[in-house]
């Protein structure tokens, strides 16, 4: 047993750093294609526009890594992982409509491209099947969390549209959004692994700690990136949330520590919204936020998440698949996409 997980082995790169599970990706993929056939042709074409599309599968794949890491020998990893991923797929189907997106990892939405309808509705098939393929895991203790799950992440839903052109929203309101919305999903990825491998409570407390800090460490980095990225590397437009008047922590930040003339920037943008990168203003606010540190004050929350992770890993023993669970969460801090 280790009894330090503040250092990484492997580097933070986005380039190859799933390579031990890399048979276990495929496998994965192999269950997702065969578990949303449809005998309904527009389920099945939304579905394979969605697989098509790609992105990280992040939260099934660190589900996956803690399997590996505690020793699990089973199949039922792989059910789990794509229950996992058609939850978030089910999340960035309603979350696009909601937001009116229209590109989403360089490509048009499935709302942009087939109607908010179809994309609602297969959202819904998306749970409906996560749902269907858990009861078969057998286990009251899967069903509880994963229930309990998409529970807390609807109420996220709600709580970020609550909070939507609000200029009074604070830290503690965006961070319990952003448990809610985002880290709650990967609390139970990792969570589930633990369950599956039978580990002790406290063991399992542990693999949830991974997750919720994991998660929380990504979303926050997404906050700076939303302001210092760009669209062409991030795959979405840079300042969807400015244009949506959602308060994320950087604009948070300057409205708690700006001088009068930053809070008022601050307070305008995120009650009017409409400011995109094409706005006159978007030059302006962004200077603003860069200026008083916000970005800063992200990233160092963003990275204390990370360190919490890595901290939640001493019990395990070492492997490939510690070492690539604990680069992770140095790539969620130091990633641009």
């Amino acid at each position: 047993m280790t009894t330090s997980a503040t250092t990484s082995p492997l580097k933070a790169a986005k380039v190859d750093l799933l390579a031990p599970i890399s048979q276990d990706m495929a496998s994965l993929n192999e269950t997702i294609r065969a578990s949303l056939h449809s005998d309904v042709p527009l389920v099945n074409q939304i579905s394979e526009y969605l697989i098509e599309a790609g992105g990280k599968r992040l939260r099934p794949a660190i589900h996956l890594l803690l399997a590996r890491a505690l020793g699990y020998q089973g199949v039922q990893q792989f059910t789990l992982a794509a229950v996992i991923e058609f939850i978030h797929s089910a999340t960035l189907l309603h979350d696009d409509v909601v937001d009116e997106s229209d590109l989403r990892r360089g490509r048009k939405t499935a709302n942009a491209m087939f109607g908010n309808a179809a994309s609602v509705l297969v959202g819904d098939f998306l749970y409906s099947r996560a749902f269907q393929m858990m009861i078969s895991v057998g286990q009251m203790r899967v069903m509880e969390i994963l229930a309990d799950t998409t529970n807390v992440i609807a109420e996220g839903e709600v709580l970020q549209l609550l909070n939507i052109n609000d200029s009074n929203v604070t830290e503690a309101r965006y961070l319990q959004v952003i448990h809610y919305k985002t880290a709650r999903l990967f609390e139970a990825s990792t969570q589930l692994a633990a369950v599956l491998h039978g580990c002790t409570p406290e063991q399992e407390a542990a693999c949830a700690t991974y997750g919720r800090h994991l998660g929380a460490a990504f979303q926050l980095a997404d906050d700076i990136l939303d302001y210092a990225g760009d669209t062409a590397t991030l795959g979405k437009n840079v300042g969807d949330d400015l244009r949506e008047g959602k308060p994320t922590l950087p604009l948070i930040y300057v409205m708690a520590n700006g001088d009068e003339d930053e809070q008022a920037i601050a307070r305008t943008a995120i009650e009017n919204g409409g400011i995109d990168q094409h706005h006159p203003d978007f030059e302006r606010i962004l200077k603003t936020i860069q200026d008083k540190g916000a970005l800063k004050y992200t990233q160092e929350l963003a990275e204390n998440e990370a360190a919490l992770a890595k901290a939640a890993l001493a019990f395990l023993p070492e492997s490939p698949y510690k070492a690539t669970l604990l680069a992770l969460a140095d790539y969620s801090v130091s990633r641009n996409v």
